[in-house]
């Protein structure tokens, strides 16, 4: 374990606590903001603003830390944002300040993904990245599993009390922020570039990126582009007759195991390979939305659920581990950062996508669509050659 360095340890404990936060909310949200008057229209909306925002502003911020040298800041005050948000939520309830206050949560997120992402990968070298980034969704995951267990057990106790929740999110959140001040930046530029850095300047990246870098990120954007919401997922368990109750239950259940799984994947990827490892959880991955084009029994559905939880673990941390071992270490932030804003923007049309095909064709039909892609995918990446990593990354 002397791979997992001081700086992974800080950065999965920050991971696991703002999750913590973020998934004590998740269930809830919808219904929260419909008792304070939101539409279902006006919650799709609020996403999509929220997602995009957070998407757009990876790239941004991920050059930006680049080019200044820097991380720590970044992650700091990108988690800061996080949870300072929780709390505004609850506040107030004008559609615009929870818009103000939605966005102001995604930016956050946008802020800090690139340059924690970069530290990582430099705590890492080529052997070790998968095993450095699957320790830290294990530990981010764990997070998820805690924070709707904390909801569940506080709406037990306290029904209907939604908006006492966004107050009580807030701790595991201001914890995770002090934690992250015992994070310090390594080698920092003493002379770091002071350049005008437009906005969407990171995706002039793409033009001077690696070929082998151009070829993967194609791969995961056209997967993704089918990828959507879990939202989904859940959404057919219910309709197949899941109570509340065991929706949530079936989702706790998909993040523990993607939690359980993450870490010792990532240790088998470093072994056999990043390519193959991801491969195999493409292939899970359409077998279970194959499975959910026709399945309506409990018992089948954990065990979709426990494939799907595999499936996260074998191609998340992966796929950022695959990343940054196929380009430059000055670029890590950069290039992790304008995959994560593509693969955001993505994600947004992937949910629609998904939505209009259900709604015109039925759930059978989105399922089966994204499973039959994601085998196109899958021939796509072993057309691919295995990955090789760049001279610069040996020194990470």
């Amino acid at each position: 374990m002397k791979y997992i360095t001081r700086a992974v340890w800080v950065l999965s404990v920050v991971s696991l606590l703002t999750d913590t936060a973020s998934e004590m909310l998740y269930p809830i949200m919808p219904i929260y903001l419909k008792t304070i008057g939101f539409s279902i229209v006006l919650i799709g909306i609020l996403e999509g603003v929220a997602e995009a925002t957070a998407g757009i502003s990876k790239g941004y911020f991920g050059k930006l830390s680049d080019l200044s040298g820097r991380r720590v800041p970044f992650v700091q005050i990108g988690y800061a944002f996080s949870t300072i948000s929780k709390p505004m939520m609850a506040i107030f309830t004008f559609p615009l300040w929870i818009f103000f206050a939605r966005t102001i949560d995604r930016f956050g997120k946008g802020i800090r993904t690139g340059a924690r992402d970069a530290i990582l990968s430099d705590e890492a070298t080529p052997e070790t990245k998968a095993k450095v980034f699957g320790f830290h969704r294990s530990m981010d995951t764990l997070g998820a599993v805690i924070g709707p267990i904390l909801a569940l057990l506080y709406l037990y106790f306290y029904p209907e009390d939604y908006k006492t929740l966004f107050y009580i999110a807030f701790i595991p959140g201001l914890l995770a922020v002090l934690s992250s001040l015992y994070l310090k930046d390594k080698n920092v530029k003493e002379h770091a570039q002071k350049v005008k850095t437009p906005f969407f300047s990171f995706l002039h990246y793409w033009k001077v990126s690696p070929t082998a870098y151009r070829k993967v990120v194609i791969g995961l954007l056209v997967f993704t582009l089918f990828n959507s919401s879990d939202i989904f997922l859940l959404l057919q368990a219910k309709q197949a007759g899941l109570d509340d109750t065991w929706v949530i239950g079936v989702y706790i259940f998909y993040n523990l195991i993607y939690a359980l799984f993450a870490f010792p994947i990532g240790i088998l990827a470093d072994k056999v390979g990043l390519k193959k490892i991801f491969i195999i959880g493409l292939g899970l991955f359409s077998i279970v939305y194959f499975g959910m084009s026709v399945n309506t029994n409990l018992y089948f559905f954990f065990g979709l659920f426990f494939l799907y939880g595999i499936y996260a673990s074998a191609t998340e941390g992966i796929s950022k581990a695959w990343i940054s071992n196929i380009t430059d270490k000055k670029d890590t932030a950069t290039a992790i950062g304008t995959f994560s804003g593509l693969q955001s923007i993505c994600t947004m049309l992937a949910s629609t996508l998904t939505g209009l095909i259900w709604f015109q064709f039925g759930a059978t039909t989105a399922f089966l669509m994204t499973a039959t892609v994601t085998l196109f995918v899958i021939l796509y990446f072993l057309t691919i050659p295995k990955p090789s990593t760049l001279p610069d990354n040996s020194k990470s």
